[in-house]
C-alpha cells in the first residue's frame, strides 16, 4: 500500500465516533432540508401547469418514480431512515400533484 493511503487511513481511525455520529446527523439534517427545498420548487411548475403552460410529462414522472423507491428503500431498510422517507414523501406528493396539472388546465 502507498503512505498516502495509510496517513488517509489512519486518520479515520482516529475520528471519535460521537463527533462522527454529530457530522452525519447534521448532515442528515441539511440534505433532508434540501431535498424537500428541491420538491417545493415544483410549484412553479404546477403554477405554470395551471396557467396553461404544461411541463413536459417525463421530468415530473421520472422524479415522482425516484421519491417512491428511495422512500420505499427507507421504509424497508431493517432500521427505517426517517430521513431518507421524510425527505422523499413531498417528491411523491408534488409529483403526483405536478402530473394531474399537466392534464387539468
Amino acid at each position: 500500500m502507498n503512505s498516502e493511503t495509510d496517513k488517509s487511513s489512519d486518520r479515520r481511525r482516529f475520528i471519535d465516533s460521537n463527533r462522527r455520529e454529530k457530522v452525519v446527523k447534521v448532515i442528515s439534517e441539511l440534505a433532508t432540508i434540501m431535498c424537500v427545498l428541491m420538491y417545493v420548487s415544483y410549484i412553479a411548475e404546477i403554477k405554470s401547469n395551471l396557467a396553461g403552460n404544461p411541463v413536459p410529462l417525463s421530468q415530473p414522472l421520472t422524479m415522482m418514480l425516484d421519491a417512491i423507491l428511495w422512500t420505499g428503500y427507507g421504509w424497508l431498510k431493517q432500521y427505517r431512515d426517517w430521513p431518507l422517507v421524510i425527505s422523499n414523501v413531498p417528491g411523491i406528493l408534488f409529483g403526483i400533484v405536478t402530473i394531474l396539472t399537466i392534464y387539468v388546465h
